[in-house]
């Protein structure tokens, strides 16, 4: 069965949008920690930005999956940027003014941005055929990696120009997410035109069919299975992501050097998508995502053992690191794209994202406190023995009765 003829369009419109939501996405969780650590003057509650934007991205998972399922992608995904945006400048307002009530409500806000980027990659699915979903998925996620690679090496930079510009030196990078942001918006306000959630919802129904977009959705054990993946490779990422740079700046590196370990990190969780893509069409989600778990295991143990003194140790490991998350991240996707009809996919979708979120928040203020009580490596072993979860998690999944795929068909 071929390609629909609206999905090479909506793929490059969304590569377009995912390379700058990339580089808004990779500035403020580099300095996110530096910059509370700053404000609060305490390391224990350094987790917190991660902790309040990942806040934010559950319940904009929320919002953003029922404004694409009422009105489409298009609109759901630009508003969350904008609101995205919203949220980068109100920290930069919080940074000048010392509000730490602003800081917090902007960081919750600022997480309509990391959501939005996760959701397009459904978007990326929803015109494509049950053999090829994997791969454009993965198409949506790589565009991520210029814009998230690009970002965290303006740190140093955007924290010079913010120093010129009067305004705390940290704050600057989140001046480079509000503008990446608003462009990523820009770009799916002005081009996804058609809209593939829309369009894939006409082709799928009968003209005369009304589409119930409040039915309630069937959580399948593919849906769980792919949930649970996710959800476990994202507290393992958040936790020991949030921590590096602050460990880094405990041993005397300098802000450009966690730019540079964050890089590799966001790197590795986008730049490998093409690859895991085609792996999990060809061997399946399930066997990707026991890779998956392995990988985090490694990432978590090299975390471990690596000497606080070698920026190219921790590079390695954080980059271990974003490679299991992203074969997580595109194993658990597809599960879930698969298993889910149009008539309610992106309000699930948009849930499933929600627990994506919450793991995210749950690891990035936890990890605070594990190494306020422990310490780095003590975080890193940790996190490793939480992504062997994910095994018993498939194995459940596996007796379960198969869901059959629903085939978006092509109209001549």
């Amino acid at each position: 069965m071929s390609e629909h003829p609206a999905q090479r369009r909506t793929l490059a419109v969304l590569v377009a949008a995912q390379i700058f939501s990339g580089a808004g996405l990779a500035a403020g969780i580099t300095v996110g920690a530096l910059l509370a650590q700053d404000m609060l003057g305490s390391t224990g509650l350094a987790g917190l930005p991660a902790a309040m934007f990942t806040i934010g991205s559950a319940a904009a998972a929320v919002g953003v999956g029922r404004i694409s399922q009422r009105s489409g992608r298009r609109a759901g995904l630009a508003l969350g940027y904008l609101t995205g945006a919203l949220g980068s400048f109100g920290v930069v307002a919080a940074a000048v003014t010392g509000s730490l009530v602003l800081l917090f409500v902007s960081l919750i806000v600022y997480g309509a941005g990391t959501a939005t980027s996760l959701q397009a990659r459904y978007a990326g699915a929803d015109l494509a055929q049950p053999a090829h979903r994997a791969r454009a998925i993965s198409t949506v996620l790589v565009a991520t990696t210029v814009g998230a690679v690009v970002g965290p090496n303006l740190t140093t930079p955007m924290s010079n120009m913010a120093v010129g510009w009067g305004i705390p030196m940290l704050s600057g990078p989140f001046v480079l997410s509000g503008v990446a942001y608003l462009l990523a918006a820009l770009v799916l306000w002005v081009m996804l035109r058609p809209d593939p959630l829309v369009l894939a919802r006409a082709i799928a129904q009968p003209p005369s069919d009304i589409v119930d977009t409040d039915a309630p959705a069937r959580w399948s054990a593919p849906i769980v299975a792919g949930t649970t993946v996710m959800v476990v490779t994202q507290l393992v990422m958040a936790a020991v992501m949030t921590m590096t740079p602050i460990h880094m700046q405990h041993h005397g590196h300098g802000v450009g050097a966690a730019g540079f370990v964050i890089a590799v990190h966001v790197a590795g969780m986008y730049l490998p998508s093409l690859l895991s893509g085609m792996l999990v069409d060809r061997f399946g989600p399930g066997l990707i995502a026991v890779a998956a778990a392995g990988t985090l295991v490694a990432a978590g143990v090299a975390a471990a053992l690596a000497p606080p003194s070698s920026v190219a140790a921790l590079a390695v490991a954080l980059g271990l690191l974003g490679v299991g998350w992203n074969l997580g991240l595109v194993a658990g996707t597809t599960m879930i794209a698969d298993a889910t009809p149009v008539a309610t996919r992106a309000r699930t979708q948009g849930t499933v994202d929600v627990g994506i979120a919450v793991a995210g928040a749950g690891g990035g203020l936890g990890s605070g406190i594990v190494v306020a009580f422990a310490d780095y490596p003590g975080l890193a072993f940790l996190g490793a023995g939480i992504a062997l979860l994910i095994v018993p998690a498939l194995a459940w999944a596996t007796r379960r009765p198969p869901v059959r795929e629903e085939v978006v068909r092509v109209e001549r």
